[in-house]
């Protein structure tokens, strides 16, 4: 197969599933034909991130991320996909082992910021605990010029229960619990547009989504993003 990429998922599966799920959806296609080369490594195995972020002792994801890259490098990709914020946390160790590019999903996702809310300044995230304690996402908005806004205890606890008791353990959306919180930053921070950085609530947007509020969704962002790059492949290979 020529002209492909690769997704490197399962973290969780729910979550790549609805990425795939957007990027087919969103493919203009006709016939079988048109749609993308793609290989997806559902490596549902991986230990859990967030756990390790915070205990180094507990097992590190790295490795078999690290065996993934690898062994998929060798395939000649045209680019790796990680859909989980959370992941990029070893995002550089990833790069450095192919010289495949990897998207980077936190970044896109800032950049899209300016694009899509251009008078936004104050800008918040909720995420996995991992996320928040790496400061994947802090140091990307603040680099890029915007005040970075944390979310509470309250709004982190309330998180953590949409992300691991509902979708992960049970495949389940609560509407109430995901709108509530969502509604419950943006009053305790006052945020000109909020961050969707873990693909949990980027899964929750696709199922009961916000509509009456700017949210950044990190993982509708770096599906379009695949697209792009993609579409420009096939498209080389069908001038030749």
């Amino acid at each position: 197969m020529k002209h492909f990429f690769t997704i490197i998922g399962g973290m969780g599966t729910e979550a790549t599933e609805t990425y795939i799920h957007q990027l087919n959806d969103r493919t203009p296609a006709k016939q079988d034909q048109d749609y993308l080369n793609y290989i997806l490594v559902n490596h549902a195995t991986i230990p859990d991130r967030t756990t390790y972020i915070k205990d180094h002792s507990k097992p590190n994801p790295l490795i078999p991320l690290l065996e993934d890259v690898k062994a998929q490098s060798k395939l000649g990709p045209d680019f790796f996909v990680l859909p989980c914020n959370t992941a990029h946390y070893f995002y550089d160790e990833m790069q450095a082992a192919t010289d495949v590019p990897i998207l980077h999903m936190p970044r896109e996702a800032v950049k899209e910021i300016k694009s899509k809310y251009p008078k936004a300044r104050k800008i918040g995230l909720i995420a996995t605990e991992g996320t928040i304690y790496d400061h994947i996402y802090d140091h990307e908005i603040m680099n890029a010029g915007y005040d970075f806004l944390a979310p509470s205890k309250s709004v982190q606890e309330k998180t953590n229960a949409l992300i691991y008791d509902n979708i992960k353990e049970n495949n389940y959306v609560d509407r109430d619990l995901y709108h509530g919180l969502v509604d419950q930053m943006f009053e305790e921070t006052n945020c000109d547009a909020l961050v969707l950085g873990c693909t949990e609530l980027s899964l929750a947007q696709d199922r009961e989504p916000v509509t009456d509020k700017p949210v950044i969704d990190s993982q509708s962002i770096i599906v379009d993003r695949s697209l792009e790059l993609a579409l420009k492949e096939q498209k080389a290979v069908v001038q030749q």
